[in-house]
């Protein structure tokens, strides 16, 4: 993690961007903007992230669209010029002045490969918008293909990114809460922390976080990858990194398992894989790995993790 800011004013700013983005209050746009100046690129990453959250809570189009659009076309690092365009996308015919800046990156192969693809996916969805705008397109539901007004199509897209009329919201919502519940049932293991987890592999990643002194989230439920939600394992806010343990080894996990390693490589997320066969050399290869983003062993350790 290289920044030129004070460790603890750089802790401060990440926290406040991660609570400012999970506030679903659009009066908060102006303060993430002041964000975007950090000399931290994880910081602007987290900001524009925060931003494009915002637009489902009614946060000004034309001032967002106006801060993200300079670091979608040129930003300091990649992956904050990823989730800029990505932001972007959530204003739709908004961005659309800058339609043509989004096909010129999506062009330009200096950029990387998944800064290229998330221009292209957003150029697309933009000028859909904008058609749709113009023309008065209406929505149907993608599971009943009943027509939707304006503000079913809002709700669904902002909660599901999916366009479902109430009923089948509803419906969808119910199923997406039972199958929330037994994964909540599934957590029965307590690592030293507190955090209650679903495997003993699970624990002794927890267990290391700790003792190391890596803030984590646990099956955090707000990340979203492209169109997909999914639930990270562990997601490590301060070196933006999620770490997947594959613990089972059936056919239907593995088919899983492969799409969603697949999500984390196409939106270029940073994915620390995990197996059952690495836990006895756990501590060397999560030094290892997450030492090329941003972790420096030893220096917040306050325990030492055996490898067993």
């Amino acid at each position: 993690m290289k920044s030129y800011m004070q460790p603890d004013k750089h802790h401060a700013a990440v926290q406040r961007a991660l609570e400012l983005g999970r506030s679903g209050d659009p009066s908060v746009l102006p303060e993430l903007i002041e964000l975007l100046r950090a000399p931290s690129n994880e910081i602007q990453r987290l900001a524009v992230s925060a931003i494009g959250k915002l637009s489902g809570f009614g946060a000004d189009p034309a001032q967002a669209v106006a801060a993200l659009a300079p670091l979608a076309v040129k930003a300091r690092h990649p992956q904050t010029q990823q989730y800029a365009i990505r932001a972007l996308k959530k204003y739709a015919a908004s961005a659309r002045e800058h339609l043509h800046d989004l096909r010129d990156v999506a062009r330009n192969e200096a950029h990387c490969d998944y800064v290229r693809a998330a221009a292209l996916v957003t150029a697309d969805a933009i000028e859909q918008a904008a058609q749709d705008a113009e023309s008065g397109t209406q929505h149907r539901c993608q599971r009943c293909n009943a027509r939707v007004t304006a503000d079913e199509y809002a709700r669904s897209n902002q909660t599901f990114q999916r366009v479902f009329c109430d009923r089948c919201f509803d419906e969808v919502f119910l199923e997406r809460r039972n199958f929330e519940a037994q994964v909540e049932l599934n957590k029965t293991i307590e690592a030293r922390d507190g955090t209650v987890v679903q495997s003993g592999g699970e624990r002794r990643i927890a267990d290391w976080l700790t003792a190391h002194g890596v803030a984590y989230r646990y099956d955090a439920k707000f990340r979203i990858i492209a169109e997909f939600q999914i639930r990270p394992d562990f997601y490590l806010p301060e070196l933006d990194v999620y770490i997947e343990y594959w613990g089972l080894d059936t056919p239907q996990y593995k088919m899983s398992m492969y799409k969603k390693q697949t999500l984390y490589q196409q939106e270029g997320k940073r994915l620390v894989s995990v197996y059952p066969q690495d836990l006895p050399r756990l501590d060397s290869l999560l030094t290892a790995k997450l030492s090329l983003f941003g972790f420096q062993p030893g220096i917040d350790a306050r325990s030492k993790v055996s490898e067993e």
